[in-house]
């Protein structure tokens, strides 16, 4: 199955990215959003209640409402600096940070995207299924958590040698 290309209005740092490092790559404000999130739910809540009060102590409600906001501010943030891993908003700092990593990565003869124990067809299965995962979180959240080669982008920018590619 062919890879989706989509023109961006900002370079392609990585199509799949790994879960870890879309959080190593959260900005200040990634942080800032997830917190807002994590405040905004139980306030939403407790404002409804002073608007149409509950005859039920609000306690149970605002730590319930905390947590779904933490969730809720961690999926958005994650959103957002996937966002600028497929380029679809402003990434110099992450095409900075990733040619650095990368290219120290190539430097020291290590795999680019690192290595897996899962056979190949795994691989691809995952990245398959975490494609676009991002833009799915209100339905099911799905995260990269394997390694594998299918990122859409050229590893010779990284100073990889062709030989090294084809081993």
């Amino acid at each position: 199955m062919p890879n989706k290309v989509v023109t961006t209005p900002y370079p392609l740092i990585d199509a799949d990215p790994h879960t870890f490092r879309v959080v190593r790559y959260f900005r200040s404000s990634d942080y800032a959003t997830w917190a807002a999130g994590t405040a905004a739910f139980p306030g939403a809540l407790y404002f409804w209640n002073m608007a149409d009060p509950a005859k039920v102590r609000l306690r149970t409600s605002l730590r319930l409402g905390g947590f779904l906001g933490f969730i809720g501010g961690f999926l958005l943030a994650y959103q957002r600096s996937s966002f600028r891993f497929w380029g679809w908003s402003e990434n110099k700092r992450e095409e900075d940070l990733d040619l650095a990593e990368l290219s120290q990565r190539a430097v020291e003869g290590k795999p680019l995207y690192g290595t897996s124990s899962q056979p190949e067809w795994v691989q691809g299965t995952a990245y398959r299924n975490s494609a676009w995962s991002q833009l799915k979180f209100h339905a099911f959240p799905m995260f990269n958590f394997v390694n594998h080669q299918h990122h859409g982008t050229d590893p010779a920018k990284y100073g990889v040698k062709e030989k090294e590619l084809s081993d």
